[in-house]
């Protein structure tokens, strides 16, 4: 019997096929649906070397905003040169958005300096998270700070587990300590395929930052 004769291969019987299939998948994922009783924020986690971290973190801002949900980012590292983010975020009412960072280390090279930057942002991040005032909350590129030990890994874990029942909490940046990891509910590696960067092609406006 060739393919053409393979009553598989027929329009009609494809399509059945992927009616049935589709019908049954559909089944399946209602009954997961039905099965998760538990309403709660979460503790989101996104980590690991390749490119989309931070972008995932401002995508959830930016939704939850859309919801009507009140919003902090706080920015550990980055400095205060003008991003794309920066702009758009203030565009949203429901979003506060603190930067507390002065550039990334290798430009720094200041680690007191660093440090102070990192532990003032987090005492900010801490009192949005304790006051029960917000519905999400981003940090992005604490990961970063951790590595570096300018945060201890073991209070932020803490926190994390403790934060108010309705909050969801996004953490960004490379190099999750195994302690957020633990305390987190999602968990995400951003491995890289490949880099732009490494074509010695220069970080985009509108792309990188």
């Amino acid at each position: 019997m060739s393919d053409s004769e393979d009553p598989k291969t027929e329009p009609e019987a494809s399509d059945d096929a992927h009616a049935a299939k589709m019908k049954a998948l559909k089944a399946e994922q209602d009954a997961k649906v039905k099965k998760n009783t538990i309403r709660r924020g979460v503790v989101v986690v996104h980590t690991g070397d390749g490119k989309g971290k931070s972008t995932a973190g401002f995508g959830v801002a930016m939704r939850a905003a859309g919801h009507g949900q009140k919003v902090a980012v706080i920015q550990f590292i980055k400095g205060t040169w003008k991003t794309g983010e920066q702009a758009a975020l203030k565009r949203f009412p429901e979003i506060t958005h603190v930067v507390s960072g002065d550039g990334f280390t290798w430009n720094t090279q200041d680690r007191k300096q660093d440090t102070a930057s990192a532990q003032k942002g987090w005492q900010t991040a801490r009192d949005f998270i304790t006051s029960g005032e917000y519905d999400v909350v981003v940090l992005d590129e604490i990961s970063i700070a951790l590595r570096y030990g300018y945060l201890d890994a073991d209070e932020v874990a803490r926190v994390l587990r403790e934060k108010p029942e309705k909050l969801s909490i996004i953490v960004t940046g490379r190099d999750a300590p195994q302690a957020v990891i633990d305390a987190a509910d999602t968990v995400s590696v951003h491995q890289p395929l490949k880099h732009a960067f490494a074509a010695g092609i220069r970080a985009r406006q509108g792309v990188e930052f």
